[in-house]
């Protein structure tokens, strides 16, 4: 299939989407909302493809919406209906999908971009990338998830901080911070990212599905309720094939070959 705004493939049981439109910084526009949602599909219905990557192509990872698109006067769509219609169904996908889901920032990631890479599970960076709250340098307050995300990674000072100021923050800084989980050389990027993706490819990928989840509704739980879920996902767990292959490989004292099922 071919799109107009990303590049989709897959190799090893990991999907690689590459945010494709890098003389705007693979800002978001219609186009790449509808492209990102049709691969998202893709990842979601195909049993063989058992992780996710997100990255950006040229110098950037995604600079957020296309201000050009906002201020054309026959734009019918309001910010909205924008944000019901295009990021918010992304963002409740990508933190469903039963699958891992990595980003690699090879770039800048602003505004609704840096919420992108944020919805995903583990985020490398490469050092020279930079993450930017740049919502308030145009009048607007952050949105796509954004206050929601920052301060759970990292806290409620530097969440105000960040988003009011509009600084950008370096890889290193952010993962100083715990707002990502590791930056890495730029040329070491995509190499660590896939390395990455395909151990979890080769996982438990049932399980993982189910620890994502729990982490997730942890943020709204309190104790009683989250040992709860932990008691009913782990009965699921214990009914899936990975488990039994997981121990008879114990057992065997063989490497496990798990199947996500």
């Amino acid at each position: 299939m071919a799109w107009e705004t990303i590049l989709f493939d897959v190799t090893d049981g990991v999907a690689l989407l590459t945010l494709n439109r890098p003389d705007k910084l693979n800002a978001f526009n219609d186009r790449l909302h509808e492209d990102i949602a049709e691969a998202l599909g893709l990842v979601e219905n195909d049993d063989t493809v058992r992780a996710l990557v997100v990255t950006g192509a040229g110098r950037g990872f995604c600079s957020g919406a296309d201000l050009s698109q906002r201020l054309d006067g026959s734009r019918q769509h309001g910010a909205s209906d924008a944000l019901d219609r295009h990021y918010h169904p992304r963002l409740r996908r990508l933190r469903a999908l039963k699958k891992p889901v990595i980003a690699a920032v090879n770039g800048p990631a602003a505004g609704a971009g840096m919420s992108l890479a944020l919805s995903c599970d583990i985020v490398l960076a490469a050092a020279s990338a930079t993450f930017i709250q740049a919502f308030t340098r145009i009048g607007l307050m952050p949105d796509a998830g954004s206050t929601y995300f920052l301060p759970r990674l990292i806290g409620t000072a530097r969440a105000k901080a960040l988003t009011m100021l509009a600084e950008p923050l370096t890889a290193a800084q952010a993962e100083a911070w715990g707002l990502i989980w590791k930056a890495v050389p730029d040329d070491q990027l995509m190499t660590e990212a896939m390395a990455l993706a395909r151990k979890l490819a080769q996982g438990p990928t049932f399980a993982l599905g189910l620890t994502k989840a729990a982490i997730d509704q942890s943020m709204g739980n309190d104790l009683d309720a989250q040992l709860d879920l932990e008691r009913d996902s782990q009965i699921k767990a214990t009914q899936s094939r990975d488990f039994r292959e997981g121990v008879t490989a114990f057992l065997e004292k063989r490497p496990a070959k798990f199947t996500g099922q």
